[in-house]
């Protein structure tokens, strides 16, 4: 592989993941590419539901939206999008995205330079692809982004995530909260039931509702319950059943607004989701309840989080539902995260 010189890239992209969690976990990646190329211009072409995970990002110069919706839809949509690029004349294409249709995008826009893994039958289209050897897929996910700056000969380092709540964005976050009732002082609480791709990574709603019952005792406490669309019957049952202490988020911020409110918690409490790496990446304090999924490639990467997995012989399953009697989760007791939340708090308060 011919070594690059970073002062000969003047201009080039990032292909980011397509999933909220992921483009957090990319976020090392990104500040190692303006370590790395610290006098070129730094794009990202982000499909619309990842986009503002980067917003006030200062690693970055602009996002280019992947309009999968509209103008870049279906096949010819593909075209429109590499003639966009194209107009953009990118020296360099990091595609932190495994697919073939990454590669190809960027190969039709004519970039120069095209680096990424060697999966999906698409070597013959990067310039420096970079191998993906077996051992990659157990690291964490963090690590695996980096590892392509590594092997195309660049320096990938540190490994802290980061987002960035602009003054505005706090500002509306702590006046939503006192329109809820909640003091400039309120112990925030954050609690996150939902996850994607299916049943087999949520912890049981009741034990979320008992669990936030149980805590009401702590003086002027307030439960804000996040999640996307599809589960706003979920938030509205839990909330329900904690009373006016709680209020149901879900389906009702955009991403940015779930953020800032985020970065108002003293406490988030959640499922292995893509809110779970916002979290981390604001270092707010954290419990993540883990089962079905495989905590050492995608644990959030905090020292303020604290995991917890009751281990057991059929997880991690990866599977999207449990097919058995989802005894990972059954095993996860409201004492657990009960005596854990209060421990934290505690040591928060005394900090």
């Amino acid at each position: 592989m011919k070594i690059l010189n970073p002062s000969s890239v003047h201009s080039l992209v990032v292909r980011t993941p397509n999933w909220v969690g992921d483009a957090v976990m990319s976020t090392p990646f990104l500040r190692a590419v303006r370590n790395n190329f610290p006098h070129a211009r730094i794009a990202l072409l982000a499909k619309p539901w990842v986009a503002p995970v980067y917003q006030n990002n200062p690693h970055i110069d602009d996002i280019l939206s992947y309009d999968v919706a509209g103008r870049h839809r279906g096949f010819f949509g593909k075209f429109r999008l590499a003639r966009d690029l194209r107009q953009h004349d990118f020296d360099l294409a990091l595609l932190l995205q495994n697919a073939f249709e990454a590669a190809f995008l960027v190969w039709l826009a004519g970039i120069g330079i095209r680096i990424g893994y060697n999966t999906d039958a698409r070597t013959l289209m990067l310039t420096h692809p970079v191998h993906r050897y077996p051992f990659l897929k157990r690291r964490h996910q963090i690590d695996y982004y980096l590892e392509i700056l590594n092997g195309a000969g660049f320096i990938a380092a540190p490994a802290d995530m980061e987002i960035f709540v602009s003054d505005a964005e706090k500002s509306c976050a702590k006046q939503f909260i006192r329109t809820c009732g909640g003091s400039d002082t309120a112990c925030v609480i954050g609690i996150n039931p939902g996850a994607a791709f299916g049943t087999a990574k949520r912890w049981f709603e009741d034990r979320f509702a008992e669990l936030c019952n149980r805590l009401k005792s702590i003086p002027d406490v307030c439960f804000l319950i996040f999640g996307g669309p599809g589960e706003e019957e979920l938030g509205k049952r839990i909330a329900g059943a904690v009373g006016d202490a709680a209020v149901n988020l879900c389906a009702k911020t955009s991403l940015r607004e779930a953020i800032a409110l985020i970065d108002q918690c003293r406490l988030f409490i959640t499922n292995d989701s893509g809110l779970m790496h916002v979290a981390a990446a604001l270092h707010i304090p954290q419990i993540a309840i883990f089962g079905s999924t495989d905590h050492t490639t995608t644990s959030p990467m905090s020292r303020l989080s604290h995991i917890i997995r009751m281990p057991v012989a059929c997880s991690p399953c990866m599977q999207p539902d449990c097919p058995t009697d989802h005894r990972c989760m059954d095993a996860v007791t409201v004492d657990h995260v009960l005596h854990l939340a209060l421990k934290i708090l505690l040591e928060k308060r005394s900090a």
